[in-house]
């Protein structure tokens, strides 16, 4: 009697034993975890090259870059990510500015031009986009060549804008570091008078195309996308860069860096995630996907109409300094706009 008992007790624990490997199967730890303020919808698939490129699971956790940024550094070096993946630079500067982010090789850093990545040697830009000014010419003969303008009377009750979205919120914060928080706050006055507000770049788009109003401020990519799924016959509306350093040019990037605090494996998989996102593979998905401009060396945009970023009037500024967003929205808040 005893030793059926036996070899039953053994099964049991040989089963036991076996529970924790199968149940790694099913729950294996990833390679990399990214924290991403990209979307899904957007980098998904290019996530998928990269877990294929890298041979190990990669985790993404996708939310608000600013939002994952705090997250960041409540987390400290206990913080489970090992990529930070942020839709603009400010994040990234923040990083930086608490000491978070490991330094990057110098021939990582030389593949992207010092405008496009941190000047602390720790973050790099993936992709670019520019402001520009959306006109309907039905409306206007061409849209004026700076921002500045769009305080003046004759352009009240025509100008569109997106005062939640993080772009032009990243744009004000561009203004304040370039020309100071008196001066940003009486302009953001005169544009909440003249101005009519949407929930978004698509709706300001939508209302300088229809005619609804006559000038909108967003970024590039969303007229090139526009034009490439409908044809620039069917878009009334034009994009015009606006020269001469004006604040409203501002070229924002992506950017990526590697985390403080992770293993020594995962900074391994953090540092050729940052290699494929410069290659050209990943460079084209943002040029062909997105209409963003590449920003590797050696890697050119092919989108039809779209100007060489080396010829874009742009203000010259430490992108990394676009990282004082709660004061942004403190002023944004102060003048009535959020």
């Amino acid at each position: 009697m005893r030793r059926p008992l036996a070899r039953s007790l053994t099964a049991l624990v040989a089963a036991a034993l076996l529970l924790p490997a199968v149940a790694a199967c099913d729950t294996e730890p990833a390679g990399l975890v990214i924290y991403s303020g990209r979307n899904e919808g957007l980098v998904g698939p290019l996530i998928e090259k990269l877990e294929d490129k890298l041979g190990t699971n990669v985790d993404v956790r996708y939310g608000d870059s600013a939002e994952l940024a705090a997250q960041i550094l409540e987390e400290g070096d206990k913080t489970e990510a090992g990529l930070f993946l942020s839709q603009d630079a400010g994040a990234l500067g923040a990083l930086s500015k608490e000491s978070r982010l490991v330094a990057l090789p110098q021939a990582v850093l030389d593949k992207v031009a010092p405008a496009h990545r941190g000047s602390g040697g720790d973050w790099v830009g993936v992709s670019g986009r520019v402001r520009v000014l959306a006109y309907n010419p039905d409306k206007v003969a061409k849209a004026p060549d700076t921002v500045h303008d769009l305080v003046k009377p004759e352009w009240k009750g025509k100008i569109a804008y997106a005062p939640t979205n993080a772009s032009f919120q990243a744009f004000v914060t561009g203004m304040r570091v370039l020309e100071g928080d008196d001066a940003t706050r009486t302009w953001l006055k005169g544009l909440k008078a003249n101005a009519k507000a949407y929930e978004s770049n698509l709706d300001v788009l939508k209302s300088v195309d229809e005619g609804e109003t006559s000038v909108g401020l967003l970024n590039h990519y969303y007229w090139f996308e526009k034009v490439a799924e409908e044809g620039e016959d069917k878009v009334k509306a034009k994009i015009h860069f606006l020269p001469g350093g004006d604040p409203g040019a501002l070229v924002n990037v992506a950017g990526v860096g590697k985390l403080k605090g992770s293993s020594k494996s995962e900074s391994a998989y953090a540092q050729k995630a940052v290699d494929f996102l410069l290659s050209a593979e990943a460079q084209k998905y943002f040029n062909d996907e997105t209409k963003e401009y590449p920003l590797a060396a050696g890697v050119k945009s092919t989108v039809e109409g779209l100007p060489p970023l080396e010829s874009l009037q742009a203000p010259k500024i430490d992108l990394g300094k676009l990282d004082s967003l709660k004061q942004t929205l403190a002023m944004l808040q102060d003048v009535g706009m959020v």
